[in-house]
């Protein structure tokens, strides 16, 4: 289960493709970039357990700087191509990060040099596109051999929370201190639900660095699967791509089902996705409908999972499971699952509350001891959170109701916006939607509406009021929005995941979070 086993048993064999070039790595090739990169890490003062960062866009070259990474022993912190200098400052901060990878496609890669870099970054390194002063990786590996590293050891990539409620937190696990080419227990799990392996090609469609397309193309990897990336997604393109690499996997989140639904019938029905043989989504809710519709066009290929990228546990629910317990995210696949009201009392099946989960990685948030100890369980420390509320059916299936922070307290009532943006994503003029509370003198909060209509022209008091009755007729009024907004774009991360936080931000401004 790591690259370098392929490299001797299938060197010919693709370990990564780019759908835009078509420029194509063997896993011997990748063995040979991966090692040369370790022995450059080491030169650079690197050793087991220190950090670096990648900052890169969909590039192939990111799988060489992981996986050099990775056998050198050392925390990988992957930042996002839409962060600002300052929000890349932090993390490499609070990260300590030594060595920095980018390049000139990130628009901020250069104010951050000139203004905000951590002085504990000793080494800034451009791959790909060139930056006028920085030192070039590909140049300096040149002068490296391509046989691995005398102290090779196990690293993993350090993740950092999207932010949606605050500051971005990262992730650390920590590192076994196995060698290198220790069995990964993620990549088993991948070969078990999905059946990856050498024969499977995988279309990683989303943004490298967020956790879960990182995770499972890396992963892949170890089982030496081809993997197929997009730069950026594009409906259009990943059918394409389905079709001209014969993919058999595939993972994706709820927003990119609906921008292929959106393609018309036509576009569709013009690409062969018979290979296709799995597609698994995870990382956002998914509307009912939506997923229906997915399962009549792909047919019963559609999985999912819900978890987080802190490891704590996971659950998991095949196509058919899906169809007769809809909206369900599945039973536990990775620890035991427990629902807790606010004083920490496990609850009966079908009473929402806090979900926790025990017998996952034993995780915590770096440099913030506070965050940590708020995720556990208040008397099983070895219980944790990620602050999503939901209940469990009579056979053990979990129902997703919405992240604890986002709920609304409307009169005393706890109403939770997942539901409603479930329903309005389904709306045909509806592109994307969030819903939040609102302060309200009269109620505390008021449930709000905030849509990114299809065609801009929508976007009027007549289609507020049409969506606002739309509502009425399918749920309890006090679940309903009050008041509809309108937005060009919705501040979504390229993964899916909306920034909630700064949407209802705006309508906070000089109020306290509750209002009386």
């Amino acid at each position: 289960m790591h690259p370098r086993f392929h490299a001797v048993s299938a060197p010919d064999r693709p370990a990564a493709i780019d759908a835009e070039t078509g420029e194509s790595w063997s896993y011997a090739e990748l063995e040979a970039r991966a090692n040369r990169g370790a022995h450059l890490l080491r030169s650079l003062g690197l050793r087991n357990g220190d950090t670096m960062a990648i900052w890169l866009p969909n590039i192939l070259g990111y799988f060489e700087i992981y996986w050099a990474a990775q056998r050198a022993g050392l925390y990988i912190v992957p930042i996002s191509t839409q962060l600002t200098a300052e929000e890349a400052a932090y993390i490499l901060k609070d990260s300590a990060s030594h060595v920095l990878v980018t390049n000139a496609t990130i628009g901020a890669a250069e104010a951050l040099l000139v203004d905000v870099l951590p002085e504990h970054v000793s080494k800034v390194l451009s791959y790909g596109t060139a930056m006028k002063g920085v030192p070039r990786w590909e140049l300096l590996v040149a002068a490296f051999p391509d046989t691995p590293i005398a102290d090779e050891q196990a690293g993993y990539h350090m993740v950092y929370s999207s932010g949606t409620t605050g500051r971005p937190k990262g992730v650390h696990l920590a590192l076994s201190g196995g060698p290198a080419t220790e069995p990964h227990q993620l990549a088993e799990r991948l070969e078990e639900q999905y059946h990856l392996g050498p024969e499977s090609v995988m279309l990683s469609p989303a943004p490298i660095y967020h956790t879960a397309p990182l995770a499972y193309s890396t992963m892949a990897q170890r089982l030496g699967t081809t993997v197929v990336i997009l730069r950026k997604f594009d409906p259009e393109a990943a059918l394409a791509a389905i079709e001209r690499y014969r993919v058999t996997f595939t993972q994706m989140v709820p927003t990119m089902f609906i921008r292929l639904l959106r393609l018309p019938e036509e576009v569709r029905r013009r690409y062969d996705l018979s290979s296709l043989r799995s597609l698994v989504h995870a990382a956002a809710p998914c509307p009912i409908e939506i997923k229906r519709q997915m399962l009549e066009w792909l047919g019963p290929i559609i999985y999912e999972y819900y978890g987080g990228s802190e490891g704590a546990g996971s659950t998991f629910i095949t196509p058919q499971e899906w169809l007769e317990k809809p909206g369900s995210v599945g039973r536990a696949a990775w620890g035991v699952i427990h629902v807790c009201d606010e004083d920490g009392r496990e609850l009966p099946a079908g009473q929402p509350g806090t979900i926790y989960f025990s017998g996952g990685w034993d995780f915590h948030y770096l440099n913030d001891p506070e965050k940590t100890r708020d995720s556990r369980h208040p008397e099983h420390p070895e219980w944790s959170t990620i602050g999503d509320v939901g209940y469990v059916d009579g056979d053990g299936y979990l129902y997703l109701t919405d992240r604890k922070s986002f709920m609304i307290i409307s009169g005393g009532v706890n109403i939770y916006p997942q539901e409603v943006e479930n329903l309005l994503a389904t709306h045909p003029k509806v592109a994307d939607v969030a819903v939040l509370g609102v302060p309200s003198a009269e109620m505390g909060e008021e449930v709000k509406a905030v849509v990114q209509p299809l065609d801009w022209n929508d976007a009027t008091t007549a289609f507020a009021e049409e969506l606002i009755a739309w509502c009425r007729a399918r749920l309890s009024p006090i679940k309903c929005p009050r008041s509809v907004d309108f937005e060009h774009q919705l501040p979504r991360h390229e993964t899916g995941k909306l920034y909630k936080r700064l949407i209802r931000d705006r309508y906070w401004q000089g109020h306290d979070r509750r209002v009386a």
